[in-house]
């Protein structure tokens, strides 16, 4: 049986924010209402007055899980996956993991040039870099399955990064982030998110940040989410409740948990992964999981 690459378990975790010209951050090592006589950064155990466990390896919350070891399948091994379907125009390119899509068939991946392997458990494409693979949910057994198991790792870690309480920054710039410098922390948003200039994602390697949207994504053609500081893609999640759509030549940096449509206009790159609870939309695009 070919072994999946999409049983491998990974880990991530999540960061704060500031404004345009000056960082803002919170007052203390503590959120709104933790327990401040004990350091954030020294025991996930730890938590705010919303019980929320905040980062042990660096500064703002706990990190949102993928999957564990313990799982057949998690939504940490994909670059993209969706519910419904995947499409993309000739020309995309993902790597450093795969595509899945389930409970939806392989008829709605459209735009790969799926070429099956001979197990019938994954299908290749010149569009997913090896060993990257194309999974779908009419797949041969396993595949089904660990879909099923990945998909459901990928709603949970929207529902955990969601039930987040206790921001640490509420309705900043009323949701207008462009050109700000957002340090580690819990963001809340009660509408849409627009980023009409660049903004920048500053911090550490182990700080965390998550962004609860409660409508839409909206990132301006040719602008770009940037890391400073050592921050990382993998430990960067965007919960978005509405729609995501990164224009035309545009790059994001992160992981999307969207909770309908992501879509990447033409020219547009991530580093990051593209996790819909609908589709996903590809045009030309780099894809690179973190």
């Amino acid at each position: 049986m070919a072994s999946l690459s999409l049983l491998l378990p990974l880990a991530l975790t999540a960061g704060a924010c500031s404004s345009s010209n000056v960082v803002v951050t919170p007052t203390s090592d503590a959120a709104p209402g933790d327990d401040a006589a004990t350091p954030d950064g020294g025991s996930a155990a730890d938590a705010d007055a919303g019980n929320n466990p905040r980062n042990p390896t660096g500064l703002g919350p706990a990190a949102v899980g993928l999957g564990t070891a313990a799982s057949p399948g998690n939504a940490g091994a994909f670059v993209v996956l969706a519910q419904t379907a995947v499409t993309n125009v000739t020309g995309s390119s993902v790597s450093g993991g795969d595509v899945g899509l389930s409970p939806a068939a392989a008829s709605f991946i459209t735009g790969f040039g799926l070429v099956m392997d001979n197990t019938n458990v994954f299908a290749t494409s010149v569009s997913v870099v090896a060993p990257g693979k194309v999974y779908a949910a009419d797949y041969a057994p396993p595949t089904p399955a660990a879909l099923t198991t990945a998909v459901a790792a990928m709603r949970a870690a929207y529902a955990d990064a969601a039930a987040r309480t206790n921001p640490d920054f509420t309705n900043l710039a009323s949701g207008n982030i462009g050109g700000r410098t957002l340090t580690p922390g819990l963001y809340t948003w009660d509408g849409d998110v627009t980023i009409p200039n660049d903004v920048t994602v500053a911090g550490a390697a182990g700080d965390v940040w998550i962004f609860q949207v409660a409508n839409t994504l909206d990132l301006a053609s040719a602008r770009n989410v940037v890391l400073s500081g050592g921050a990382l893609a993998k430990n960067v999640f965007w919960q978005v409740a509405g729609s995501v759509t990164i224009h035309a030549n545009a790059h994001f940096e992160g992981i999307i948990l969207g909770k309908t449509d992501i879509v990447l206009q033409t020219s547009a790159s991530m580093h990051g992964r593209a996790l819909a609870q609908t589709l996903v939309a590809m045009d030309n695009n780099a894809l690179t999981a973190p």
